[in-house]
C-alpha cells in the first residue's frame, strides 16, 4: 500500500523556494544517455525546462549529472560501456566529459541559463580546505544564477580515491552548497521492502530514519548496467544529506519533465526526511567517507557517546588501522556497528597504547601529558 499523503509531502519539502532555496538533481547514466550511447536530447529538454521553471520561481539548481563514461565508450568503441578496466573507464571519462558539458551548456542555454562545469575527487570534498573551497565555488556560482553541473572525474579517478558513484557524490555537494533538498532521478522510483522484481514487494513512501531494517531492503543491482550505484549507494546517500539536514528523495526519471511532475503531483517516489541540520563541521565529519581507522568500544563508552560526552580512552577496546592525529576515524559499539565519525586526538600507536586505560595512567604510559579524549566531543558526529 502507497500511502499518497507521503508521496505529496516531496512537493512541500523540495520545491517551494522558502523552504528549499538550494536543489541537488542527481541524475543517472540510464536517462541520460540510450542504450547504444547516444545522449537522450529530448529528455534532457525537459529536465533544462524543469530547472528553468525552478529558476524563475526563485530556486537555485545544481546537478550531480553521470554520464561521461557512457558517452566516451561509444565514442572509443569500448567493451562493457567503457567499464571493462580503469584504464577504459579513466579514457572513457575524459572523452565523454567534454560532449556531456556541451550537450549541458547547450540544453540549458536554450532555457536562458549559464551552465558551469565542476569536476571533482573524493579529496576535493573529504580534506577540510578543499573542501571549504569547493563550498564556496558552489556558493558563488549558484548565488550568480549559474547552474552548475557537476561530476566526479573519473579521467584521473582510481579505485582507492574516488566515490565510486554520484548518489553520494550528490549528497556531499548538497551538503558543500548548503542545499535543503536532494533528488535522485533514476530508473527507480523509490526504496522497496525487497526487490521490486520479487513478487509482493511494496514501495515504502516515506523514511523518518536509516536503521538497519531499511539497510537490509536495499538492493546492489543498478538496473540499467550503465551505472554503478544502487540502491545501497542510495541509502547511503540519504545518510550523508539528512546528516547535513537536507531532506532527500528517490524518484524515477523514466517520464517526462519528471521534476515538475514530483513537484505538483503525487508521483511515486521515497523520501528521506532530515530531522534538523547539524552544525556544518559535524555534517561533514558525518558524511566522511575515507575514515583511515576504527576504535572500537565497549557498551560503557556508547552510553557516554549518546550523552554526549568525548570518548576517553578507558572506554576503548581495540584500535583498527592505521591513522595520524588528526585523521578521520570511525568509532564502533561491542556490535560492530559504526556509530560516530571524528577526528583522532592520537595517531593509532598511542591509541593502541592506552587503550582501556584510565585517565590518571596515560602520561606513565605515553611519556608526555595526554590530551583530554581519544575522539574529543566537539570534533565528533554521532551517526
Amino acid at each position: 500500500m502507497i500511502d499518497r499523503d507521503a508521496l505529496t509531502q516531496a512537493a512541500m519539502l523540495l520545491f517551494p523556494p522558502e523552504s528549499c532555496p538550494r536543489l541537488i538533481v542527481k541524475i543517472g547514466s540510464a536517462l541520460l544517455v540510450d542504450p547504444d550511447g547516444g545522449v537522450r536530447r529530448d529528455w534532457l529538454k525537459g529536465i533544462a525546462a524543469d530547472i528553468a521553471v525552478r529558476a524563475k520561481a526563485g530556486q537555485q539548481v545544481a546537478v550531480v549529472s553521470s554520464g561521461a563514461i557512457a558517452l566516451g565508450a561509444r565514442r572509443l568503441g569500448l567493451t562493457k560501456g567503457g567499464r571493462a578496466s580503469l584504464e577504459d573507464a579513466q579514457a572513457a571519462a575524459a572523452v565523454g566529459q567534454i560532449a556531456l558539458s556541451q550537450v549541458w551548456a547547450e540544453t540549458l542555454g536554450a532555457e536562458g541559463l549559464t551552465a558551469a562545469q565542476i569536476l571533482v575527487t573524493l579529496d576535493d570534498l573529504e580534506a577540510r580546505r578543499r573542501y571549504l573551497n569547493a563550498a564556496a565555488t558552489l556558493d558563488r556560482l549558484l548565488g550568480l544564477g549559474v547552474v552548475p553541473v557537476l561530476n566526479e572525474n573519473d579521467s584521473v579517478a582510481t579505485e582507492e580515491i574516488r566515490f565510486g558513484d554520484n548518489d553520494r557524490l550528490a549528497a556531499r555537494v548538497a551538503q558543500a552548497a548548503g542545499a535543503q533538498g536532494v533528488v535522485l532521478l533514476s530508473d527507480v522510483d523509490g526504496l522497496y521492502d525487497r526487490n521490486p522484481a520479487l513478487p509482493g514487494a511494496e514501495h515504502i513512501a516515506r523514511v523518518e530514519r536509516i536503521d538497519a531494517q531499511i539497510e537490509a531492503m536495499a538492493d546492489r543491482g543498478s538496473a540499467s548496467g550503465m551505472g554503478s550505484g544502487g540502491m545501497v549507494s542510495k541509502i547511503a546517500a540519504a545518510r550523508i544529506a539528512n546528516a547535513a539536514g537536507a531532506h532527500l528523495a528517490i524518484a524515477s526519471g523514466r517520464i517526462d519533465r519528471p521534476l515538475s511532475i514530483l513537484a505538483s503531483t503525487p508521483a511515486r517516489h521515497t523520501m528521506f526526511v532530515a530531522e534538523k541540520s547539524a552544525p556544518a563541521r559535524k555534517a561533514w565529519l558525518a558524511g566522511g567517507l575515507t575514515a583511515r581507522g576504527i576504535v572500537h568500544i565497549d557498551a560503557g563508552a556508547v552510553s557516554a557517546l549518546r550523552a554526549g560526552k568525548s570518548l576517553l580512552a578507558a572506554g576503548a577496546t581495540r584500535i583498527e588501522g592505521t591513522f595520524a592525529r588528526g585523521e578521520l576515524v570511525t568509532v564502533a559499539g561491542p556490535d560492530g556497528v559504526v556509530l560516530a565519525r571524528g577526528l583522532a586526538e592520537y595517531d593509532a600507536a598511542d591509541a593502541a597504547r592506552i587503550t582501556g586505560r584510565r585517565s590518571d595512567a596515560l602520561a606513565a604510559i605515553l611519556g608526555y601529558a595526554p590530551r583530554g579524549a581519544l575522539v574529543h566531543r566537539n570534533h565528533m558526529a554521532m551517526l
